[in-house]
């Protein structure tokens, strides 16, 4: 089968045969995502590290290929995996993988899981947002920040979208957000919209303790990312002086130590998906073999990217 490759930490990567992968839940792949935390770890920044030589990629939908374990084949699934997605079939354990719902495209569903369930998690396990609070989302435009906006609007919450751009900020409105900034005078920009009681943030950076500096008494930040490529070290006064608390979200801690309660999230999210409460935005498309376009598109994406993968061609 046809599949990308990384055979060094740094890249680059190629598109190569290799043999079938084996597992509970084979899927031939249809599209998958290509996710800032993808490109992290081709490069060897991420928490967890892959050996190469490895197939990227941590999000898809397909169908299944071989029945079995409740599945039959030629259902329509998507996933999630820490990496092999970018290619013509990935094999999953059970738990790994979830039916489409007959309603939503194939490629919606590509780009929902990973993004929608990192900023649901956030937004609800950890800063438990309630109707009516103000929440700030920084980096805004990308797949977890669009989706926190989306979501949190979803949630009842009045959204400040911040991202860098005229358009991206435009995209922001469209998926819910009330007030759009610029990260120029981040802390002066939220006081003026009234500061926040939520801020999801993954970016890192500067930014994290000027958005921190614009909390409302009381308020909650969520990190789930350093999109920046800078760990933030943050002044403790700040959270002593508002009464602010500082979380961070990552699924691996929450699945070890909180499972039941991440199931109860996951299914809550895909009620919400299946009946039509969420639309991912797809930034574009791109087939396999331009897997290096569709990175080099980085943080100018709005929304989510996707490989297309045709088997055999």
């Amino acid at each position: 089968m046809r599949a990308v490759r990384c055979n060094a930490i740094g890249g680059p990567v190629t598109v190569e045969d290799i043999p079938e992968p084996r597992g509970e839940v084979p899927v031939d792949v249809h599209y998958a995502a290509v996710n800032f935390a993808d490109l992290l770890v081709v490069e060897g920044n991420y928490q967890v590290r892959a050996e190469p030589p490895f197939t990227p990629g941590s999000e898809f939908a397909g169908v299944v290929a071989e029945s079995g374990h409740g599945l039959a084949k030629g259902d329509r699934v998507f996933g999630s995996a820490f990496i092999g997605a970018w290619a013509e079939r990935i094999a999953v354990p059970a738990t790994s993988v979830h039916r489409i719902p007959d309603a939503v495209p194939m490629e919606r569903a590509a780009a929902f899981g990973v993004s929608h369930a990192t900023a649901f998690n956030a937004l609800k396990l950890v800063a438990g947002v309630r109707p009516g609070e103000r929440v700030a989302v920084l980096g805004a435009a990308g797949g977890v920040g669009l989706a926190a906006v989306e979501l949190a609007a979803l949630l009842g919450a009045e959204v400040i979208a911040v991202a860098s751009t005229e358009d991206k900020r435009a995209a922001c409105a469209k998926q819910g957000a009330q007030v759009t900034l610029p990260y120029e005078n981040l802390k002066q920009g939220l006081r003026d919209a009234g500061g926040a009681d939520v801020v999801i943030d993954p970016v890192g950076g500067p930014h994290s303790e000027q958005a921190l500096r614009a909390m409302r008494w009381g308020g909650r930040c969520v990190n789930v990312g350093f999109a920046s490529g800078e760990i933030p070290r943050i002044p403790l006064n700040l959270a002593m002086l508002k009464g602010v608390t500082i979380h961070g979200f990552d699924f691996g801690g929450w699945a070890r130590h909180d499972r039941d309660r991440l199931v109860a999230s996951r299914t809550e999210l895909h009620r919400m998906f299946a009946d039509g409460l969420i639309h991912p935005r797809v930034h574009a498309v791109h087939p396999l073999d331009e897997v290096s376009a569709a990175l080099s598109l980085g943080r100018d994406a709005i929304g989510k990217v996707l490989l297309e993968v045709a088997r055999g061609v």
